[in-house]
């Protein structure tokens, strides 16, 4: 079956700042440090970084990554460090990526969030000494999973319509 092949509308900075601003509120929740819940603010940097990488950048991450240490109450930058990371690598192979299928793009993602999730576990290990155990990455395979999910809501102010109107010139 073929997909329709979508050309999209440029996205709008205020989009983008709504979904970075639900992300960081999806995290704020009492659910946010729960095993098995995903890091909506990494996900919503690797997909923006993913897809509109000149507008959301390194600096951004940073500054989210900040606002989620002193929310987790962490040693600081320790999220600073891993969305900085993050969005570096996601940058790094958004062209890679855009060229797949959905799932595909998933397990693409899913290194990025394992490794971010590395750098935090690593500064977790240095400070503390404690091993949180392996359950500690299910959050980022639940992400992976939402992967398809994020894009579809993410993308949808975007598209065009399907059925040509011959009374627009595109």
């Amino acid at each position: 079956m073929n997909r329709p092949q979508y050309i999209l509308l440029p996205v709008s900075p205020l989009f983008i700042g709504v979904s970075l601003f639900c992300a960081v509120l999806l995290n704020l929740l009492p659910w946010g440090r729960m095993e098995g819940v995903p890091d909506f603010v990494a996900l919503v940097l690797v997909f923006w970084g993913v897809h509109q990488p000149r507008k959301v950048g390194i600096g951004t991450a940073f500054f989210l990554g900040l606002l989620m240490d002193v929310h987790d109450a962490t040693l600081l930058g320790e999220n600073a460090l891993a969305y900085t990371l993050l969005s570096y690598f996601a940058i790094m192979m958004h062209r890679r990526v855009l060229w797949f299928k959905l799932w595909t793009q998933a397990m693409h993602v899913l290194p990025l969030l394992l490794l971010a999730q590395g750098i935090q576990l690593l500064v977790r290990f240095i400070v503390s000494g404690k091993f949180p155990g392996w359950l500690f990455f299910s959050e980022s395979i639940v992400a992976a999973l939402l992967w398809p999910v994020v894009t579809i809501v993410l993308l949808a102010p975007q598209r065009r319509a399907v059925d040509k109107d011959h009374t627009r010139p595109i």
